[in-house]
C-alpha cells in the first residue's frame, strides 16, 4: 500500500529482541494507519482482560501516511495502549518535530511488549532497536532526561537522518496512573496514562532515528495540495486566531458561552476570567508564537514570566485546558501561578487536565468534610505542593495518584465526581453545549473533546447548542472526519482547512485509497467499531456510556442542565445511526 511502509517493528523488552513484521495491505485498506492500524493491533495482540501495568499490555507508537512529507498539519504521532486510568482503550497524540523522526525509522508502528529488567533507553532505527542502560536517569524530570538522552545517544547523523526523543518523568516511574509522554521540551501525549504504561515497562526514554521516507501514490498531487493549503491559510480567520492568541483565546469564548467549568464544575463562568485570559497571558508575560514542523498555525505559546516569584520561568504554554483546570476548576487567579503549575506538571510528567480536576476535587472534599487534607480554592501554593505529593505518591498523593474513580470511592463522593469511563472532561460544559455531552459519553477513551471537537459547530452557530433532535447526525459527520484525522494523524486544529473533499484528495494522493466520502466514512466506521470492540472486550457496559450525575444538576450561575432523558435520546440516536 503506497504511503505506508507496510511493516511494523515488534519489540519484546523481556527478551531484548525485536522483529520487523509485514502488514497485509487489506489492513490498511480497511483501517488506514495511525489510530486504525493501532486499534487493530491492540485487539489482535493484547490478551483479553490484561492488567494495563503488566508486561503483556502492548504500547504502540504510530504515525500516519503523510507524516514526514509535505502535508501541512501532519507532524503528529499517536500512542495507543490499554489505559491504567480507565482500564479501557487509550489513545494520546503529540506534535513537535519528533513525529518526523518516528516516521523516518521506516515503520508504520512500533509495538512494544514485556518489561525491561532495569530502567532503559531504547534507540529505534530502521534496522531495529538498541537497548541502552538508563538506570542513572531514575528520578530525573522530563527536561533533564531529554537533554541527557540527546547528549548521549543523539549524535548528529548523516545528512537526511532525523532524530527525536520521547521521555517520561518521575510520575510515570512511580506508577501515577495519568502520567504523560513528553517530547520536544513541552509537547505531550497527555491523556489516559500512556506514560504510566511506558514507565511500567521501565522505559525512561526512546530515541527515534532514521532516514526513511514514505513513497506517496501521487507525490505531485500532495505538493499541489500543500500549495493550495498555503494559499487558503493567508486570510483564514482560524489561522489568524491561533497564530495571535493560541488556544488561550478560548477562555474568553467559553466564559461568554457560560460553559467555562468553574469551581469544580459548579459554575459556567469565572468572575476572574480576565485575569487568566489570552490578553492577560500576552500582556503580563513575554509570548512568542511557536509551531510544530509542517505547521503555519503556530498555536504554541513560548512564554516567559516577567515578574513575581516565578520571574524568568520559560515554557511553551499554558494551553486552554491547563487554564481551565487550574484557573477555572481550582479558581487560581494569577496567570503567572498557572504558568508555574503547568511547569510542575510538565517537569514531573502529569496530565494537567486530570491533575487539575483532582486538585479541585480535593478542595471540594475538604469543604464537605470528606477529607482532612486542608486545601482551598485559589490556593496556588497548596496546589503546587499537592502536585508534587501526587507525583511521588506520598500521603494524600497516593490516593489521588490512582485517579478520580478511586478518590471518589474512598471519600464516598461518587455522585460528585465528574468523569466518563474514569477520565475527566476537557473545558467544555455539556450543560450548555449539549453536543459535548454526546462527545463525552461516546468517546472510546473516556470524556474527550478531541474525537469530534463538537464544541466547534455549537459555538460557531452551525447547530443550536441546546438542540437534541437531529444532533447525532451532525455529530457523526464530525466524528467520522476527525477519526480519519487520527488515522492519518493530522492536527485537529486543521479541521476547518481539510473538509471532506480536501481530506479525500489527500488520502487518495498519499495512499491510492478511494477518497470518496462514502468509502472514507466506511473506513472511519471500521476504526470506531474496532476501538469499541476493544472496550467491550475489556468490560465496558452501557453504564459507562453516559454522563456523570453531577451534569444533571443545574449550573449555579446560569441554571443550565443536561437531563438524563436528553443524553439518553442523544445516545439512542447515535447508536441507531451507527447501527450499534
Amino acid at each position: 500500500m503506497q504511503g505506508f511502509y507496510n511493516q511494523i517493528l515488534a519489540i519484546d523488552l523481556t527478551d531484548r529482541t525485536s522483529e520487523i513484521q509485514a502488514i497485509n495491505e487489506e489492513i490498511y485498506a480497511t483501517y488506514l494507519g495511525g489510530k486504525g492500524l493501532a486499534s487493530w493491533l491492540l485487539v489482535e495482540r493484547n490478551p483479553k482482560g490484561v492488567d494495563p501495568l503488566s508486561q503483556d499490555n502492548h504500547l504502540i507508537f504510530a504515525t500516519g501516511a503523510v507524516t514526514g512529507g509535505v502535508t501541512w498539519g501532519a507532524s503528529r504521532y499517536g500512542i495507543f495502549t490499554k489505559s491504567p486510568l480507565t482500564g479501557l482503550y487509550a489513545e494520546s497524540y503529540s506534535g513537535g518535530r519528533v513525529p518526523e523522526a518516528i516516521s523516518a525509522t521506516g515503520f508504520d508502528a512500533i509495538v512494544i511488549k514485556g518489561a525491561a529488567k532495569e530502567l532503559s533507553v531504547l534507540e529505534i532505527h530502521p534496522g531495529g532497536v538498541i537497548f541502552h542502560d538508563g538506570t542513572d536517569l531514575a528520578g530525573k524530570d522530563t527536561f533533564e532526561t531529554e537533554t541527557a538522552v540527546k547528549q548521549r545517544h543523539g549524535a548528529k547523523k548523516a545528512k537526511g537522518w532525523r532524530t527525536g526523543v520521547v521521555v517520561v518523568g518521575p510520575a510515570a516511574e512511580n506508577g501515577v496512573r495519568f502520567s504523560i509522554v513528553k517530547n520536544d521540551g513541552w509537547r505531550c501525549a497527555g491523556r489516559g496514562g500512556t506514560g504510566t504504561v511506558m514507565g511500567s515497562k521501565r522505559i525512561k526514554a526512546i530515541l527515534f532515528t532514521g532516514d526513511k521516507r514514505r513513497v506517496p501514490h501521487d507525490a505531485k498531487a500532495l505538493v499541489g495540495l500543500s500549495k493550495k493549503m498555503t494559499a487558503l491559510s493567508k486570510d483564514h480567520p482560524a489561522v489568524h486566531a491561533y497564530k495571535t492568541m493560541g488556544t488561550s483565546q478560548m477562555v474568553k469564548v467559553m466564559n461568554g458561552a457560560n460553559s467555562f467549568p468553574t469551581r469544580y464544575w459548579s459554575k459556567g463562568t469565572a468572575p476572574h476570567w480576565q485575569k487568566i485570559s489570552a490578553d492577560a497571558l500576552h500582556t503580563r508575560c513575554e509570548v512568542t508564537p511557536h509551531a510544530c514542523a509542517k505547521c503555519f498555525l503556530a498555536c504554541g505559546r513560548m512564554t516567559k514570566v516577567l515578574q513575581g516569584p516565578h520571574k524568568d520561568l520559560v515554557l511553551e504554554g499554558p494551553e486552554y485546558e491547563t487554564l481551565y483546570t487550574f484557573g477555572g476548576l481550582c479558581m487560581v487567579e494569577s496567570i503567572e501561578e498557572i504558568v508555574y503549575l503547568n511547569h510542575i506538571c510538565d517537569s514531573l510528567g502529569l496530565d494537567t487536565i486530570t491533575a487539575g480536576n483532582l486538585c479541585a476535587f480535593a478542595m471540594v472534599a475538604f469543604e464537605q468534610g470528606k477529607s482532612d487534607y486542608a486545601i482551598q480554592f485559589g490556593d496556588a501554593q497548596g496546589i503546587a505542593v499537592l502536585l508534587k505529593l501526587i507525583a511521588s505518591r506520598e500521603g494524600i498523593g497516593e490516593l489521588l495518584s490512582q485517579g478520580i474513580v478511586h478518590a471518589a470511592r474512598c471519600w464516598g463522593m461518587e455522585d460528585a465526581a465528574v468523569h466518563v469511563k474514569g477520565m475527566e472532561p476537557a473545558g467544555y460544559d455539556p450543560r450548555t453545549l449539549k453536543g459535548m455531552g454526546l462527545a463525552y459519553a461516546t468517546s472510546d477513551r473516556g470524556a474527550c473533546h478531541l474525537r469530534a471537537t463538537f464544541y466547534k459547530p455549537e459555538l460557531a452557530g452551525m447547530i443550536d447548542p441546546k438542540q437534541i433532535e437531529g444532533k447525532a447526525d451532525m455529530f457523526i459527520d464530525f466524528e467520522d472526519r476527525l477519526t480519519l484525522f487520527d488515522a492519518m494523524i493530522l492536527c485537529k486544529f486543521y479541521r476547518d482547512l481539510y473538509p471532506w473533499e480536501l481530506l479525500g484528495e489527500m488520502i487518495f494522493a498519499a495512499t491510492g485509497i478511494d477518497g470518496s466520502r462514502d468509502n472514507l466514512s466506511a473506513i472511519a466506521g471500521n476504526i470506531a467499531l474496532k476501538a469499541r470492540q476493544f472496550n467491550l472486550r475489556e468490560g465496558m457496559t452501557a453504564a459507562d456510556e453516559t454522563l456523570p450525575k453531577a451534569f444533571h444538576k443545574k449550573l449555579e450561575d446560569s441554571g443550565a442542565v443536561i437531563t438524563e432523558s436528553e443524553i439518553g435520546q442523544l445516545m439512542e440516536d447515535y447508536k441507531s445511526l451507527r447501527n450499534w
